[in-house]
C-alpha cells in the first residue's frame, strides 16, 4: 500500500511538472520552471497566497546537482558554450551588450525595441568593451534578409535575436553566434547554447503587459479537464468523469466517448497538452503514466497552485516584448557567472530573476522579498540617510531625534547643496558620515557602499520626526521589509475629464504612495532605482524633483504588487511638511507637475502598478482612554 502511494505521488509530481512545461513550450529558456530536488533539511517556502506544501518543489533553496554541470553539446555541431563563447570579456562589469545599429529603415516597433535595450543596465555604446554583440534580425518586418556585420568575427560572442520566424533563408553562416529565436526547429536548436523564445504576435505589448486572467475561484467546475493536441490541428478532450485511458482502445478500461474539437484555437481546458512533432508519442506517454487518472485525483488547491505558478511566469518573463528580451539576457548572464548567480528560488518565486539582480547578491536572504520563505527576519538596525538640498541648512534637530532611536546604526548626511559644508555637526552616539552629492535628486537613491544595514530611513532635511515615531515605524517595517513604510501619503486617481492619471496630496483615508521625505524601505531598492530603471526615468526625476517620490513608489509597487503602509505622524508636523523632495511650499498646495509625472512614469512602465490602501498601523492602545503609563510610544499622542 505504501509503495502504491509513493508511485502515485511520483506520478503526480512528474505529470504536473511536465504539464507546466508543455503549457509554456520547451527548450532552454523555459528551463526556469523546472522544479528542483530539495536538499535534506533545506527550508521550504512559497508565496504568501497558498500553503507552501502545495508547490514546495518549485521554491526550494537548494539546487539541482545537474544545474552546475556544463551544457550538453548540440546535436548537429561542435559548438557549445565552453567552446564558442569567451567569458573573459564579461568578468569585469558583467554582461554588457552592444547593439548593432540598423542598416536601413526600421519599423516603429523595432525602434522601440532598440530603445528598450539601450535604456537597460546591460547596454554599452562601446563594441570593444562589450561582452555580447547583439544583432536584431529585421527579417520578419522588412522581408529582406539581414546582412553580416563588419565585426562578425565568425559570430563569437554574438547573439542573433529573432522575435519572429525569419521568412527568408539565412544569408550568412551563424558560426559561433548564439541564436535567440521564436519557435526554433528541433534540428537547428543547440541546447545549452541557443535560447528558445515564445512566438510573439505582432500586437504583443512592448512593455508592461496585461497580467494573467487567473481568478481566485478557478478552476471552475464544468470546465474540460484535459485537452490533447491531435496530428491535424484538432483537440481531443477529456473531462473529470472520463476513463483513465480514453485515447487508446488497447487500455483495459473502456476508452470512453472523448470529444474532438477542430481548429487551432486552444480549448478552454484546465490542462492543454501540446505534443509537438509526434502526437502518437504523447498518447503513449499519457497511457504509460496514466496522466488523466492523476489529474482527476488532483485537489482543486493543487491545480490552483500550478495555475498560479504559470501566471507568475507569464507576468514575470513573457507578458511583454521587453520582458522576453531581458529574460534572454538574464539567461545568458547566468551562463556567464554560473547557476549560483540566480538560484532556483529567485527564478521561480515572485518577483522573479529580472527584479532580483545578481549584481546585488546571489543569496535570497539579502533581498527584501524572501524573508518569509527563508524563515528569517531583517537585521534589527537601520541607517538614516538625510538629504540636504538647496537651500538647505544642517538638520540639527532631526539628527538628534534620529540618533536617539535605539534602532539607529548610523546617520548619513547627503550634502547636495552649493553652500560649503558646515565646520561642525552635532555630537551623537551614532556614527555620522557626510557624503558630498552631485546636486541631483536621484543621488538620494544611489546604492552608497557606506550604508551598512538593510533598512534605510530616507529623510529630507526639512522633515520633522520624534524619536518615538522613528522607533515605531521601524518596528512596523521589520514585519513588512518588502514594502515602504512612511508618514506622509498621497494618492493617484483616474481623471476622466482629462483622460489621464491625476495626483492629490490631500489628507484622506485612502492613499497609494508615501513620501520619501520620511519613509523606511530596504536598501535593495537603491540598487534597483540606479541600475534597473531606464535612464530616461532617472533623468525625469532630476529635471522635475517632485517626480522622485512618484518614481520610487512606482518602482516598489511594480516589484511587490503591494501598497505602502502608513504609520501615525504628529498633526502639527503634517501642516509644515514639504510636499515632495525638492518641492517648496506647504503640503496643502499641491504642485501641478505631479500629474504629469504620474502619466509619464505610467507610460514608461507600460501599466499602472500603484495600488490604493486604507491601512494605517498604530501602536497598541494608541489614543485609547487609558493611563499613558501603559503605552509604549507615549510621545506619539502629544499635541
Amino acid at each position: 500500500m505504501q509503495s502504491w502511494r509513493r508511485r502515485k505521488s511520483l506520478w503526480l509530481i512528474l505529470s504536473a511538472s511536465w504539464l507546466l512545461l508543455v503549457l509554456l513550450g520547451g527548450f532552454s529558456l523555459l528551463r526556469l520552471a523546472l522544479p528542483s530536488r530539495p536538499r535534506p533539511g533545506a527550508p521550504q517556502g512559497w508565496p504568501r497566497w497558498l500553503d507552501a506544501e502545495l508547490l514546495q518543489s518549485f521554491s526550494q533553496a537548494g539546487e539541482l546537482p545537474e544545474d552546475a554541470a556544463s551544457p550538453q553539446a548540440p546535436h548537429g555541431g561542435s559548438c557549445n558554450w565552453g567552446a564558442c563563447f569567451d567569458t573573459s570579456k564579461c568578468r569585469g562589469d558583467g554582461l554588457k551588450v552592444f547593439v548593432y545599429p540598423a542598416s536601413g529603415p526600421i519599423s516603429e516597433t523595432h525602434h522601440r525595441i532598440l530603445a528598450s535595450i539601450e535604456g537597460s543596465r546591460f547596454h554599452t555604446f562601446s563594441p570593444a568593451g562589450a561582452c555580447l554583440l547583439l544583432l536584431l534580425s529585421l527579417d520578419a518586418q522588412t522581408g529582406e534578409c539581414s546582412s553580416m556585420p563588419l565585426q562578425w568575427n565568425r559570430g563569437r560572442n554574438h547573439l542573433v535575436l529573432r522575435l519572429h520566424p525569419a521568412p527568408c533563408p539565412k544569408t550568412f553562416q551563424l558560426g559561433q553566434a548564439m541564436v535567440a529565436e521564436a519557435s526554433p526547429t528541433v534540428d537547428s536548436f543547440r541546447p545549452g547554447f541557443d535560447v528558445a523564445l515564445p512566438f510573439l504576435p505582432e500586437a504583443h505589448p512592448l512593455r508592461g503587459g496585461a497580467p494573467g486572467q487567473l481568478q481566485q475561484h478557478s478552476p471552475q467546475p464544468g470546465i474540460t479537464l484535459l485537452a490533447l493536441e491531435e496530428e491535424r490541428g484538432g483537440w481531443r478532450t477529456a473531462d473529470t468523469g472520463s476513463s483513465a485511458c480514453p485515447w487508446d482502445a488497447r487500455c483495459e478500461q473502456d476508452p470512453g466517448p472523448g470529444q474532438t474539437q477542430r481548429g487551432e484555437t486552444l480549448p478552454n481546458a484546465t490542462f492543454c497538452l501540446i505534443s509537438g512533432h509526434r502526437p502518437e508519442a504523447a498518447s503513449r506517454f499519457l497511457q504509460a503514466l496514466q496522466v488523466l487518472a492523476a489529474l482527476q485525483e488532483m485537489s482543486p488547491a493543487r491545480v490552483l497552485a500550478l495555475r498560479q505558478q504559470t501566471q507568475f511566469l507569464w507576468d514575470a518573463y513573457f507578458s511583454s516584448v521587453e520582458k522576453v528580451i531581458h529574460t534572454t539576457l538574464e539567461v545568458i548572464q547566468d551562463r556567464i557567472f554560473g547557476t549560483s548567480a540566480h538560484p532556483s528560488l529567485l527564478w521561480n518565486s515572485p518577483p522573479g530573476a529580472l527584479l532580483a539582480l545578481s549584481t546585488f547578491s546571489t543569496s535570497p536572504q539579502d533581498f527584501p522579498f524572501y524573508h518569509l520563505q527563508q524563515g528569517s527576519r531583517p537585521e534589527g538596525r537601520f541607517s538614516a540617510l538625510i538629504w540636504v538640498g538647496p537651500p538647505g541648512q544642517p538638520p540639527l534637530k532631526l539628527i538628534q531625534a534620529v540618533a536617539g532611536s535605539q534602532h539607529c546604526a548610523q546617520i548619513l548626511v547627503l550634502w547636495s547643496n552649493e553652500r560649503p559644508l558646515p565646520s561642525s555637526w552635532p555630537e551623537t552616539a551614532m556614527p555620522l558620515t557626510v557624503i558630498d552629492g552631485h546636486r541631483k535628486v536621484s543621488d538620494r537613491f544611489f546604492p552608497y557602499s557606506t550604508i551598512r544595514t538593510d533598512a534605510i530611513l530616507s529623510l529630507d532635511a526639512r522633515s520633522s520626526l520624534s524619536t518615538s515615531e522613528v522607533d515605531f515605524a521601524f518596528v512596523v517595517w521589520q514585519s513588512f521589509p518588502e514594502r515602504m513604510v512612511g508618514f506622509l501619503t498621497s494618492s493617484h486617481f483616474w481623471d476622466e475629464a482629462h483622460g489621464g492619471w491625476g495626483y492629490t496630496a490631500e489628507r484622506t483615508n485612502e492613499f497609494s504612495m508615501v513620501l520619501t521625505t520620511a519613509a523606511f524601505y530596504h536598501r535593495y531598492y537603491h540598487t534597483l532605482f540606479t541600475h534597473s530603471l531606464p535612464k530616461a526615468l532617472r533623468t525625469l526625476a532630476d529635471e522635475a524633483p517632485t517626480c522622485v517620490d512618484v518614481l520610487m513608489n512606482f518602482l516598489v509597487a511594480a516589484v511587490t504588487k503591494l501598497p505602502p503602509i502608513k504609520v501615525p505622524y504628529g498633526k502639527q508636523r503634517q501642516e509644515a511638511a514639504p510636499l515632495a523632495s525638492g518641492g517648496p511650499g506647504p503640503r496643502s498646495k499641491p504642485q501641478a507637475a505631479a500629474p504629469d509625472c504620474v502619466n509619464q512614469i505610467a507610460a514608461a512602465f507600460g501599466h499602472m502598478p500603484l495600488l490604493s490602501s486604507r491601512l494605517r498601523l498604530d501602536p497598541v492602545l494608541f489614543k485609547d482612554p487609558v493611563s499613558v503609563q501603559r503605552k509604549k510610544y507615549r510621545s506619539l499622542e502629544k499635541p
